[in-house]
């Protein structure tokens, strides 16, 4: 599927992460396949990983795509961190503010030897060297889901990662002017930590069934509570009600029949080809480049491919149309 984006003309392609897949483990093969467009991890869990182990992992993976590497992280829920990972988990924006510190400092670092004394971390290690790292530093991109992590990366990261349920109207009203403020409060130049927004992308002949699809994707995220600021933000707390009580049975049907068409419109690509070309161009106001997050919720492995062959052939060029033969839902 990499190797299809980079020959369709896209300019980066993304392992994400989650309980079952280990972003930078995948990366490190999807680097090796692909020789010009820009891989990264949308997104790396953080906590779950010390510091050095993110550092040199990164710079591993730089080397192997010859300087292609984004390192998006992201620092997850609480209950995510504890009970998938029992890790403990407290002041996430402050540590995600000092790990960025830190990751810089390693990236910059050729030896001998490395040092770090912070509020979370305190490393010693006398030995380190590392002579050859392909740059000096690599990108840095922090997920943001609530108004502290959006300042956080505006403060300290390279780009912010919109989750999918974010809509343009909060990006609008509340992500890019707590990053302008954040930047301007941490003496950045203005831009230094630009949007990268995940938009749940579903395209169909059918439009019905595009929208049912993208709908599905929708009120499964809000099944979980820590996302319902975007609802309330938009007057739909019933929303997430409904979601959270389709839940219990994994109704993805009674979830998708929560979520109005205008929430649709406003999170979502979703739609037939020429449909989902436009609706692209709304984005534009908010940021250069999204990140396509194909529908897979609560519909088959067929329909998953079928959706990924429809971005290619929506947005790509001609040459990435062949049939698709290792079907995936990421």
């Amino acid at each position: 599927m990499a190797r299809r984006a980079e020959r369709a003309g896209f300019a980066s392609v993304y392992a994400v992460e989650f309980f079952n897949r280990n972003a930078l483990v995948r990366l490190a093969a999807i680097a090796q396949a692909t020789n010009s467009i820009t891989v990264g991890t949308g997104v790396a869990n953080t906590f779950t990983r010390s510091p050095m182990l993110l550092a040199t992992g990164a710079l591993d993976l730089d080397e192997i795509a010859d300087g292609r590497l984004v390192l998006g992280l992201g620092t997850g829920l609480k209950r995510m961190n504890e009970e998938w990972y029992d890790v403990a988990f407290s002041r996430p924006a402050s540590k995600a503010n000092e790990l960025f510190e830190l990751l810089r400092s390693v990236f910059r670092t050729k030896g001998p030897g490395f040092s770090w004394r912070g509020d979370f971390w305190k490393l010693e290690i006398p030995a380190y060297h590392r002579p050859r790292t392909r740059r000096e530093t690599i990108p840095l991109w922090l997920a943001a889901v609530g108004r502290g992590m959006i300042k956080t990366a505006g403060s300290v990261a390279d780009g912010v990662v919109g989750h999918p349920v974010h809509s343009r109207r909060w990006h609008r009203e509340v992500t890019l002017p707590l990053i302008r403020e954040a930047e301007t409060a941490a003496g950045r130049d203005p831009g230094s930590c630009p949007l990268y927004p995940y938009v749940i992308t579903s395209i169909d002949d059918d439009r019905d069934a595009a929208i049912q699809d993208a709908k599905r994707m929708i009120g499964f995220s809000f099944t979980t509570e820590h996302y319902h600021t975007i609802l309330d933000f938009h007057g739909l707390s019933e929303v997430g009600r409904e979601c959270r009580n389709a839940l219990a049975t994994f109704d993805t049907d009674a979830m998708a029949a929560a979520v109005p068409d205008e929430l649709v419109a406003e999170i979502a690509i979703a739609g037939t080809p020429r449909e989902a070309r436009s609706q692209l161009s709304a984005w534009e106001e908010i940021t250069d480049e999204v990140l396509f997050y194909p529908a897979s919720i609560g519909i088959s492995p067929a329909r998953a491919e079928q959706q990924l062959e429809r971005l290619f052939q929506t947005f790509g060029r001609n040459e990435a149309f062949e049939s698709f033969e290792s079907p995936t839902a990421n």
